[in-house]
């Protein structure tokens, strides 16, 4: 049982409540975070209402649209507050996951795919930025993907999207929050991707220019450069890379824990054609299923030279912190119920909601280390097998309510 969390609400709140001039806005915006964590099935406008005590929910909404405050500065807050909480060894990882809309008014809606229904459906759809460590991961950062078409037309942008917006594609908005991200000083071993973004050649660029590790997934036709021992240069895609390895270069290694346990898989490495000086180093990371030889994945990676195989697995395999991410917040922190429509509602709802999935991921740190101190102390009477046991069982990965705590 954690106890106490409502000091610690109560903490975090008092990080940004400055950005509300005037009393009652502020207690508005103290009760939508608490709603957002608490245990409505939706925390749309009208359920967080009847559970933060309000006969109607335009108080509450005013918060997302006529109240003067800076969604930016409390992002902020959100992102630091979430390296205080989990450590300073993370990885920066960006996806998109996708909002699924009815209408044709939401600002960005469109027919686009989203990942989250698995096809091409009417929906907004969000890039995002996570940061994982081991003893937790959140969001830290958003933008609101709008495609060309909504940009183009000055009668659907008027009055609802900010002036100096332009179009930006969905890698242009994850090179532009990890830079702000590095700028702003978060502490960052390496960055991961999946497809979309890794074969983004302008994120590798950026990266290597900061001499920041990454290991960014790439597709099988991805063409990419090999000197080979015998100084043969070869310029080959990287799913006929991958045919080069010779049976006994696959290495089995586990990728992480997942729902059923260790995920394991065969991985290989290649080392690319190096144009950076000798401390760093470029490979191709290739993934094998077990069982099924020609299921295959490929990682374009950048590291130290001493980097191991088993290193760029491990940043390979927590990539997957990003979808639990996503999960969480759209299960427990109503990141997809909001009802809003405008540029700033959208970016006000994601931000509260990204620091109530901050908060729940700070709380779960300090559960998992106050399960930890008990089975010490409970282990202390047990006999030596018994007590590595008791203290080494992996931490829980359920999402946390208050309200439970």
């Amino acid at each position: 049982m954690l106890t106490g969390w409502p000091s610690q609400l109560d903490e975090l709140f008092g990080r940004i409540s400055g950005e509300f001039a005037r009393a009652e806005p502020r207690r508005q915006a103290r009760k939508y975070l608490e709603g957002l964590l608490g245990g409505a099935k939706r925390k749309n406008g009208w359920q967080l209402a009847e559970q933060i005590g309000d006969a109607r929910p335009w108080r509450t909404q005013r918060v997302l649209s006529h109240v003067l405050w800076d969604q930016d500065r409390v992002r902020d807050v959100c992102r630091a507050y979430i390296v205080e909480q989990l450590g300073r060894d993370g990885v920066l990882i960006v996806d998109e996951t996708g909002f699924l809309k009815k209408g044709e008014h939401s600002v960005g809606v469109a027919r686009q795919y989203s990942g989250t229904a698995g096809r091409i459906d009417n929906c907004q759809v969000g890039v995002f930025l996570a940061y994982a460590t081991e003893r937790g991961h959140a969001l830290i950062d958003r933008r609101l993907y709008l495609p060309e078409d909504w940009l183009d037309d000055e009668h659907r942008r008027e009055g609802r999207i900010p002036a100096d917006v332009a179009f930006a594609t969905k890698p242009a908005m994850a090179r532009a929050m990890i830079a702000q991200a590095l700028d702003a000083g978060v502490p960052c071993g390496w960055v991961a991707a999946d497809a979309l973004y890794g074969s983004d050649k302008s994120l590798r660029v950026l990266l290597e220019q900061r001499a920041v590790p990454y290991v960014l997934a790439v597709r099988g036709n991805e063409v990419l450069n090999v000197l080979t021992a015998e100084r043969e240069f070869l310029h080959l895609k990287a799913s006929a890379l991958a045919d080069l390895v010779p049976e006994d270069g696959w290495k089995r290694l586990s990728a992480g824990v997942g729902a059923k346990g260790q995920r394991y898989y065969d991985w290989a490495r290649l080392r690319l054609f190096r144009l950076q000086e000798p401390l760093w180093d470029h490979w191709l990371l290739i993934r094998r299923n077990r069982k099924n030889h020609a299921d295959k994945a490929y990682y374009v990676t950048f590291g130290p030279m001493e980097t191991t195989l088993a290193d760029l697995v491990r940043v390979a395999g927590r990539r997957w912190a990003i979808e639990e991410c996503f999960e969480i917040a759209k299960q427990d922190c109503g990141l997809a119920d909001y009802e809003v429509r405008s540029w700033h509602g959208w970016y006000r709802h994601i931000t509260l909601a990204m620091l109530a999935l901050a908060f729940l991921a700070a709380m779960r740190r300090r559960l998992n280390v106050e399960r930890g101190a008990a089975a010490v102390r409970h282990s202390s009477r047990l006999p030596t097998a018994c007590r590595r046991s008791a203290t080494s069982s992996p931490p829980s990965k359920g999402s946390v309510h208050p309200g439970s705590l």
